[in-house]
């Protein structure tokens, strides 16, 4: 079940990119939004899509990469249908052509609709790695605008030992920037279930996460 949970979450965002691609051709190429570190001036008074997950990401209690996962796909600033996927080493979303070596159980959560800006990943790393030069190739190989309909605004990489939350994500959720599946809102209804486990497909919780 995992596998075909998997696949259907690359189709969709396989799909996705296809239908932008001509969009893409013909409109003027944007200059890549800045990363939380990069961003110059006062932060906002309200924090952003990735401050808030990264604020989750150190209060969680979990210890696998898995349980991490799938606590910040349940956190209310979500406002997609999405789910969690484990991940093997090797090339991944939104890293152009670097493998990602180094970690013993990697967790990637992202939306279901493959136009949203939005992935992230946990990752447990391998004994032995060094967990600086990791996010290094992290953070130097990722593209934020790896999605070519639209580009993320922020980058995040931090860590808590030997567990490292990465995500690229737009800084809010406009009601009028949330993608439907052909014209029709995603209501509960559409969600998919969850593979005994394996991969959590869930909507925005209504409240935080305890």
């Amino acid at each position: 079940m995992k596998k075909i949970f998997a696949t259907i979450l690359a189709l969709a965002m396989l799909l996705s990119f296809a239908s932008c691609a001509a969009e893409e051709k013909a409109t003027a190429t944007t200059p890549e939004a800045g990363t939380i570190e990069e961003t110059a001036g006062e932060p906002a008074s309200d924090k952003t899509v990735g401050q808030t997950l990264l604020d989750a990401f150190k209060a969680s209690e979990k210890t696998t990469a898995q349980e991490i996962a799938d606590e910040l796909m349940q956190n209310s600033v979500i406002q997609f249908m999405g789910g969690t996927m484990p991940v093997e080493e090797g090339l991944l979303t939104g890293f152009e052509n670097t493998e990602i070596k180094g970690f013993k159980e990697g967790v990637m959560f992202a939306p279901m609709i493959g136009v949203i800006p939005f992935v992230g990943y946990v990752f447990d790393l391998a004994e032995g790695t060094d967990v600086e030069e990791f996010k290094k190739t992290l953070s130097d190989s990722a593209n934020l605008r790896w999605n070519i309909c639209v580009t993320a605004d922020e980058k995040i990489v931090e860590n808590k030992d030997n567990i490292v939350f990465f995500l690229m994500c737009p800084e809010t959720f406009e009601q009028n920037e949330t993608p439907d599946m052909g014209g029709m809102a995603l209501g509960d209804e559409d969600q998919l279930p969850a593979a005994d486990g394996e991969m959590d497909q869930t909507p925005a919780a209504d409240g935080e996460v305890a």
